[in-house]
């Protein structure tokens, strides 16, 4: 039977209109109960789609007719159905995404109009999962002001688009991100909830302090608990031996924590962590990489923030690492996460003061003495360097304030001798550091946002080896002049600051850090409202 259906002029008319038009011809088209039946299925589906606008766009051109609902959409349905039991193995919410709620409602609905609603149904559900799996549950920037990642979303009605023209496991199967680190999530997520249907690491340790030649109970219970985590092997010993000692060090080094091996009130605190914590630290951080679904670069550069480490990365593999010092843990000053691409660096920079700093910490400094911070030169808006003496600075405010700050280059600026620049509005860049000290701390939350470097020269160093035969003695002579001078890299570089307090290693155990601006939590107490829960697996 040749159904004859609109011209695309006439399609293309929106509203009511377009839909009338097509629902005339199936009716002219088909007699008696056939033509009933397909004029409601497709008139429910175009109704029920309305109030969307990327299904409706989506439904409207493949002419209302069904994806999901049919005899020939079953290795779809049955796809769709598959994925949705394996939501919570990604860390989703099961009773958003339950397999058994929709096929319920699949054995339920027969009539035609029903049937369509149903249609349209699906499809939101689907979109709602394909886009959660591949992009993330949450939208960063309504969790914390300091998430200001650009996530990689997908127009949603490509999702339709593409899963018309895909074989549909092999579609759902490439939706989650296919990083090694999202695999290794996966699997520490499993091992967790396995460990929690066990019943855990057993008894906490009740101690404010154990140091290597101690006794008694709570020895016995470090010792077994280290032994629970796979730090040490099963024993009796009852002292804080030597074995003890190293498990403490093993223990230390896979949580970000200074290896003494003596277990302090710091050290405690994470060995008392409960399984469960943890598992919640990984499921942030595969919500996290969910939201960084893009290629890295073969060569990029990687913050940790909560790990207070930068890497630069080479095709997968870790080729230069150092410590840093990120933003303090106050309002305005914790670093952001966002990746960008490094373009040049400053060697010998100036330090032209940020508004903030210049009013809210100079200025009231130069009120109580205009020759205060001698080593800043204070400029107008033409960049002449001003008299101060002349200068009431007790009648300005953070407001009126109308000069520029600006340190000139030398061995004590507060950006030492390089800067490495990846232009943004958010004003942060990696950095040099007169201030070494910071570096030996285990938690090195200081700055005003920009990311302090302990080895700046040798980081440039790496960078520069790509362009000059001898990056350390190109550095070293154009550190010699003592004049600011940019360097461009011929190749730019990716820059990523993420902030992880759970990552993996591709041939160690999964590394945790604590959550030194409480961002895991804001994202874990918002995941657990969408409906994520917490598992265990009983074996």
């Amino acid at each position: 039977m040749h159904l004859s259906f609109p011209s695309p002029r006439a399609r293309a008319r929106s509203g009511l209109t377009g839909l009338l038009l097509l629902i005339a011809a199936l009716t002219m088209a088909l007699p008696g109960l056939a033509r009933a039946q397909v004029t409601a299925f497709n008139q429910a589906v175009a109704t029920a789609a309305a109030g969307d606008r990327d299904i409706a766009g989506f439904y409207k051109a493949v002419n209302y007719e069904g994806i999901w609902t049919g005899k020939d959409d079953r290795a779809r349905r049955a796809a769709l159905i598959s994925a949705l039991e394996r939501a919570g193995d990604h860390g989703l919410p099961t009773a958003r995404f339950s397999p058994d709620a929709l096929k319920a409602k699949m054995d339920a609905t027969k009539d035609p109009a029903a049937l369509g609603r149903l249609e349209v149904e699906i499809s939101a559900l689907f979109l709602d999962y394909a886009r959660s799996l591949q992009t993330g549950l949450l939208t960063p920037s309504r969790i914390d002001e300091g998430l200001v990642r650009e996530v990689p979303y997908r127009a949603r009605q490509s999702y339709l688009v593409n899963l018309m023209k895909s074989d549909p496991r092999g579609f759902f199967n490439a939706l989650a991100p296919r990083t090694p680190e999202y695999t290794r999530l996966m699997k520490e997520k499993l091992r967790l909830e396995t460990l929690i249907g066990r019943g855990g690491w057993g008894p906490t340790v009740a101690a404010t302090k154990l140091e290597p030649g101690a006794s008694g109970p709570s020895v016995i219970a470090l010792r077994d608990r280290l032994a629970a985590m796979g730090f040490i092997g099963r024993s009796a010993t009852q002292t804080y031996d030597a074995e003890i000692q190293s498990a403490v060090q093993q223990f230390q080094l896979a949580h970000g924590l200074s290896p003494d091996g003596v277990a302090g009130s710091g050290t405690l605190k994470e060995l008392n962590a409960s399984p469960e914590r943890r598992l919640q630290s990984v499921i942030v951080a595969m919500e996290r990489e969910r939201w960084f679904n893009r290629p890295r670069g073969k060569r990029h550069v990687l913050v940790n923030l909560t790990d207070f480490k930068a890497r630069i990365i080479d095709n997968n593999a870790v080729t230069f690492e150092t410590r840093t010092v990120v933003g303090a843990n106050q309002s305005d000053r914790r670093s952001p996460e966002f990746s960008d691409v490094m373009e040049f660096l400053v060697i010998n920079p100036s330090w032209y003061v940020p508004r903030s700093i210049a009013t809210k910490e100079y200025l009231p400094m130069l009120q109580e003495n205009p020759n205060a911070v001698r080593h800043l030169e204070i400029t107008d808006s033409n960049g002449r360097r001003i008299d101060r003496s002349a200068v009431d600075f007790t009648s300005l405010t953070e407001k009126t304030f109308p000069f520029a700050m600006r340190e000139p280059p030398s061995q004590g600026n507060a950006l030492g001798i390089v800067k490495f620049m990846f232009p943004n509005r958010y004003n942060i860049y990696l950095h040099d550091t007169p201030a070494k000290s910071l570096f030996s701390r285990e938690v090195r939350a200081y700055s005003h946002g920009c990311i302090r470097l302990a080895e700046p020269r040798e980081f440039a160093y790496a960078l520069l080896a790509r362009q000059t035969a001898d990056p350390q003695g190109y550095f070293q002579s154009v550190l010699a002049t003592g004049r600011e001078t940019r360097v461009n890299l011929k190749q730019p570089v990716p820059v990523h600051i993420i902030y992880r307090t759970a990552y993996t290693q591709a041939d160690g155990r999964t590394q945790f850090r604590r959550d030194v601006y409480g961002r895991d939590a804001r994202i874990w107490a918002a995941l657990a409202k969408e409906g994520v829960a917490l598992r265990s697996v009983q074996g």
